[in-house]
């Protein structure tokens, strides 16, 4: 046997125990499989999803619009001295947060200069009503001159005229006395021609007078008034919100030095969305004549006012007073809901609404119709609802006309008696298989 033939049975060998090899694995795997049993078939069954529904029961609903805002006084006015001076007199409680009774003196002015101009204005008055007086008795003394001087010049006409006679026709006299009477004549006339244009410029004078003597009243009357600006009183009883004024300080006009408020009147502006301010706000519907173009007809509704800090207290009883703005860059209508002191202390006695606190206001508006009332999680960002029908998940798209706290109110696309899920789902499939576990009608879902 060659060297090639022992190769040959070599290889034949290897190639017959490995398939013998793999025929015994075969065998065996066969043998142990025969030895397990067959698995039983498991049963797939669908698990339902708990929830809660509500029955859709249409209702009228009176909408309440919420808004937010500061409460701030009515008025509020800043104190500037009307005159300049050095402060000589101060209020003892003139301190912020201290409230002064009306008519109190808040600060007074040194007086001296303004007391010294009173009288100087004053004696000029009765400075000039003495020259009124003098040129009235000069006129009427003047008058009987007139009188007597237009008799003497009578007189002296007459004498020259007979003395001119005598001259030229009789030849009695001399010359020279007829110049003297015609020069005494001349004197006569000319003192009449005087005492004429005196008497004619009296009237002149008086009214000149007149007229210097009204400006006499006038800076006597602005001397009054400033010594009376020298006293700074309150006009109502008034919360000091800033005082910046001492002892001895010097102050002048247009130098603020006091702010004082007034709290028996207290606002608050609060911002809606215009859209919902027109849809649900109250309006006068009769016309008035003189209608302007502007939110003139708004009722004057009441309203409720919470404390944010104090939501859980009764609420204050304030009035919806005015539209104040309309911005179409915001899309927002401002209103003022105004509030009296008295109303701000007798409904909470330990503590009252006051200037500074940020509240939440409830607008009473229009009464919707044929709602159905949901809670708001019942309804999803795109507006979708989802109904139990038949034990069966079902997605409707609904339309919403307003939400209110936790409340959403439904005008469109659903059905009474229709019943809806009020559990929060998050992405449920539709046709899911439903479990009710409780049940009540729509206005009612709170009692789930």
């Amino acid at each position: 046997m060659n060297i090639a033939e022992i190769k040959n049975n070599k290889i034949f060998k290897r190639v017959a125990i490995c398939i013998a090899v793999l025929l015994v694995g075969v065998f065996g795997m066969v043998m142990l499989s025969k030895l397990k049993k067959a698995p039983a078939k498991a049963t797939v069954e669908e698990r339902p999803l708990q929830v809660q529904v509500v029955q859709a029961v249409l209702e009228d609903v009176p909408v309440t619009m919420t808004g937010y805002g500061e409460t701030t006084p009515l008025n509020v006015v800043a104190i500037s001295p009307e005159v300049s001076g050095t402060i000589v007199q101060i209020h003892p409680r003139l301190k912020p947060g201290e409230v002064i009774a009306k008519g109190e003196l808040l600060f007074s002015i040194d007086p001296r200069d303004y007391r010294a101009a009173m009288d100087e204005a004053t004696a000029s008055v009765a400075q000039w009503q003495h020259s009124i007086e003098r040129l009235h008795a000069e006129w009427k003394t003047d008058k009987k001159r007139l009188q007597t001087l237009s008799r003497n010049k009578e007189l002296a006409r007459s004498e020259h005229l007979r003395l001119e006679q005598l001259f030229n026709k009789d030849k009695v006299g001399t010359l020279s006395g007829v110049e003297a009477a015609e020069r005494t004549y001349n004197a006569a006339e000319d003192q009449f021609d005087q005492i004429t244009q005196t008497l004619n410029l009296y009237p002149i004078r008086i009214r000149e007078a007149e007229s210097s003597i009204a400006m006499a009243r006038a800076r006597l009357s602005l001397a009054k008034a400033n010594l009376e600006r020298c006293e700074v009183h309150t006009v109502f009883n008034a919360r000091i919100q800033e005082a910046n004024l001492e002892l001895g300080q010097y102050v002048t006009p247009a130098q603020q030095i006091l702010k004082l408020a007034d709290d028996t009147i207290l606002e608050i502006q609060v911002s809606l969305d215009s859209r919902e301010a027109k849809k649900w706000l109250l309006f006068h519907q009769e016309i008035k004549n003189d209608l302007l173009a502007w939110f003139d007809q708004l009722k004057a509704v009441p309203c409720k006012i919470w404390w944010t800090e104090a939501s859980a207290d009764p609420p204050w009883k304030g009035n919806l007073h005015r539209v104040i703005a309309f911005d179409q860059n915001t899309r927002t209508l401002t209103v003022a809901i105004r509030i009296t002191g008295e109303q701000a202390t007798a409904q909470h006695t330990s503590f009252p609404l006051v200037a500074g606190m940020f509240c939440r206001v409830e607008i009473p508006g229009q009464v919707m119709k044929n709602v159905i009332r949901l809670p708001r999680w019942a309804v999803t960002f795109n507006n979708e609802v989802y109904i139990a029908e038949n034990d069966r998940l079902k997605a409707l798209t609904v339309e919403l006309a307003h939400t209110q706290g936790d409340d959403v109110f439904v005008s469109k696309g659903v059905s009474p008696g229709q019943k809806i899920i009020a559990t929060r789902l998050v992405d449920p499939l539709d046709n899911s298989l439903l479990k009710v576990t409780n049940t009540a009608p729509s206005n009612e879902w709170k009692t789930l």
